[in-house]
């Protein structure tokens, strides 16, 4: 019998798994180009070397590095929690994050997970001893440069304003071209038409649906809603006179827009530019739009009500609001869907909302109901184009009970018609 000795076979040394990270923070075409030079050149870099292997470029673009939900960034911590990552590449602290407090967050984090973040223009790898200290120090600079940046634009902008010149302007009808307001008139006949149906008569839900069926669209391209149309009557930018500063940015780190209640100075001026809308019109408008949110259903108080969130529409999804009432009107919940969009978008019933308080009160067993017990039982409720409430529970048991119809123009005694005409004429008698 022969036998042979066999030599240890050497372990070839493994992979590590390597990506980078890139972002600009505009969306000038110089940045974007930046950013793609930037993603082309990682991805031919890491992938050049043989004991690396390729998992991508993560990048965010037109994104402040002081904000950490960067969609590219937040991807990039997924995978490496997932154990995918190694080694992050990256050209500098500024472009990885110019927030303190994000940096230490991420690199830490990394670090557990046993991921290594190399800075190219510092030459720091994280995950060295000095490397936390040394980033700190680095980061604290970064920061503080972002700081100052954000300064240097607030107080550009308020020169401006001071002299009476809009920062950035978003006014279908109109574009800010060489600091000038100028009418763009396809623009400005959709917004005439606007005023004009809504003094017809017309409410915003169905000025939008008259929009849409024209063809027409907003601003940033998208159908009309309710929502921007009530905008553009409000805008008194549409009479030639403009009121600046009426919202601004939290801070340079969170950079939330926030409405100015008068935390900043505001800024009237008149007679800026050409006008769309007579100021008369306008004015006319004004008083409409006041007279009749007097009188319309206003939402009940959300955090007050058991039900909040749980009643959801069979048909389109969306979930259903309380509208509460005045006067002899009832309470009712009605889908958002109908209310933001119309008929056309969802056909749901609407439905009483003792009708809500009786089924859920059956189906429950209870003779009271309130936030806890729903939230423990009921998972949602689901209102059908039948006419009926599917109660879905927790345990995942489904309950189906009819409710009782409601039809305003069928509900209304001749009593409660003839209250509505008396609010009708008082509200007319005091526009006069």
């Amino acid at each position: 019998m022969e036998i042979n000795k066999v030599n240890k076979v050497k372990k070839l040394p493994k992979k590590i798994n390597v990506c980078a990270y890139a972002r600009v923070s505009t969306e000038k075409d110089a940045m974007l180009d930046s950013l793609a030079n930037q993603v082309s050149y990682y991805s031919s870099y890491i992938q050049s070397k043989r004991e690396w292997l390729y998992v991508g470029v993560f990048s965010d673009e037109a994104i402040s590095g002081t904000k950490a939900n960067r969609p590219g960034f937040q991807k990039m911590l997924e995978e490496a929690r997932k154990g995918k990552i190694d080694l992050i590449i990256t050209k500098s602290i500024s472009r990885f994050a110019r927030n303190t407090v994000t940096l230490l967050e991420a690199v830490r984090e990394l670090k557990e997970l046993n991921a290594d973040v190399y800075f190219e223009e510092q030459r720091i790898h994280s995950i060295s001893k000095e490397g936390e200290l040394m980033l700190t120090i680095l980061a604290s600079y970064a920061q503080e440069e972002a700081r100052s940046a954000s300064e240097n634009i607030k107080w550009r902008v308020k020169r401006n304003f001071e002299e009476g010149i809009p920062y950035k302007l978003a006014a279908l009808g109109y574009r800010l071209i060489d600091g000038k307001i100028v009418v763009i008139p396809e623009e400005a006949k959709i917004v005439k038409l606007i005023y004009k149906l809504y003094l017809d008569g017309l409410g915003t839900p169905l000025i939008a649906k008259e929009l849409n069926k024209l063809g027409y669209k907003t601003m940033l391209g998208n159908d009309f809603t309710p929502q921007p149309t009530r905008e553009i009557l409000r805008n008194i930018t549409y009479t030639g006179d403009l009121l600046l500063q009426k919202k601004y940015k939290s801070n340079y780190i969170e950079k939330k827009t926030k409405v100015n209640k008068g935390e900043l100075p505001q800024y009237f001026v008149e007679d800026s530019h050409e006008p769309i809308i007579e100021k008369e019109t306008f004015m006319k408008v004004q008083e409409l739009m006041n007279s009749k949110s007097k009188v319309c259903y206003k939402r009940e108080n959300k955090s007050e009500n058991a039900l909040k969130g749980k009643i959801k529409c069979g048909i389109c999804g969306h979930t259903f609001v309380r509208r509460s009432a005045h006067g002899d009107r009832k309470s009712l919940w009605r889908c958002n869907c109908y209310i933001m969009n119309g008929k056309d978008k969802c056909d749901s019933p609407s439905v009483l909302d003792s009708e809500v308080i009786r089924l859920t009160k059956l189906v429950l067993g209870v003779n009271e109901i309130n936030k806890d017990t729903v939230l423990s039982k009921i998972k949602e409720i689901l209102v059908n184009a039948d006419k009926t409430l599917t109660f879905e529970l927790n345990g995942g048991e489904k309950i189906t009970h009819p409710f009782n119809d409601y039809s305003r123009k069928n509900s209304w005694t001749p009593e409660m018609k003839q209250k509505a005409r008396e609010r009708s004429l008082k509200q007319w008698q005091k526009s006069q």
